[in-house]
């Protein structure tokens, strides 16, 4: 995983700066209320694709917790409900970012982890408009969305699952911290049902999984390991009907392997989602993790 790049950040964000229909109105008197930024464009290629940006009170920079939907590769937008647990954190002083990627009916692997990236270096690149702090940025996402933070964490610097043409390619898509919440890892260890040809997995690849090990290895976080990668915080449901334990088991185990922070909690009963996840007990744990790598 490549390493910060403090001199290059700080360039980007001058430049970034110019000339943006974005910009707020006054950074003479900048806002002490929360602020909503919703469906900033954050590239044009191959298409707009869009983020939802909620910004804390307060003129400080903020962290930054990105959030990455599930549904399968194949369903589900960056809405976020006003009670749910990333975007809460707002109130805890962290700016929430939840971004729109294109899902496999549209494209297929690895434009998905490209687009997540690309939004990444976009939040740099324009962290000195919106105040954020572009040291101290997190990925959390659910099921898909774990998939795809997981890769976050453990594939910066690979430039197979980058697209620099989608915007500000000096800018580093890696990340200080990963909450991955019963995500998918090594497609060809799920149970029988993901490895068919209809499957939401070999949709994604455009390929049926036991027909493309390659493709499989490429979008599996596991193959990416290393020492450098970012602390993660991995929670899967013990009775998860959909992705079985095995999976978080499995990128638990390469990344202590590799001498990363790594820290798996199996919620007893939990299946796939649920409110295991949501209450305030288990949320607590979170935010004490989020704190510990981002404050």
């Amino acid at each position: 995983m490549s390493g910060w790049r403090s001199a290059a950040l700080a360039a980007g964000f001058a430049a970034a700066c110019a000339g943006d229909p974005m910009t707020p109105a006054s950074d003479t008197h900048p806002p002490v209320v929360a602020t909503d930024y919703r469906d900033l464009v954050y590239t044009t290629v191959p298409r707009a694709l869009h983020l939802d940006l909620y910004v804390p009170a307060g003129t400080a920079p903020a962290p930054v917790i990105v959030w990455v939907h599930g549904g399968g590769w194949q369903s589900g937008d960056k809405s976020l409900g006003a009670q749910h647990p990333a975007l809460r954190q707002r109130g805890r002083g962290y700016a929430v970012a939840s971004v729109e990627y294109r899902l496999s009916g549209e494209a297929i692997f690895p434009a998905q982890i490209a687009d997540c990236k690309a939004a990444i270096r976009w939040l740099r690149a324009n962290a000195a408009r919106y105040r954020l702090d572009p040291q101290r940025i997190a990925a959390w996402g659910s099921s898909a969305g774990g998939h795809l933070v997981a890769l976050l964490g453990t594939s910066a610097g690979v430039g197979s699952l980058e697209d620099p043409a989608q915007g500000h390619a000096r800018e580093s898509s890696a990340v200080r911290a990963v909450v991955d919440w019963y995500g998918p890892t090594d497609f060809l260890r799920m149970d029988p049902s993901h490895l068919l040809a209809g499957s939401p997995e070999s949709r994604l690849l455009g390929c049926t999984v036991t027909e493309c090990p390659e493709r499989v290895a490429l979008a599996n976080p596991i193959s990416y390991v290393d020492r450098a990668d970012p602390a993660f915080l991995i929670q899967h449901g013990s009775a998860d009907p959909v992705v079985n334990l095995r999976q978080s088991e499995l990128m638990h185990s390469a990344l202590t392997a590799a001498g990363v922070p790594s820290t798996l909690t199996v919620l007893p009963g939990a299946g796939h989602g649920g409110g295991e996840f949501t209450a305030a007990s288990n949320v607590a744990l979170i935010e004490a993790f989020l704190d510990r790598y981002l404050r």
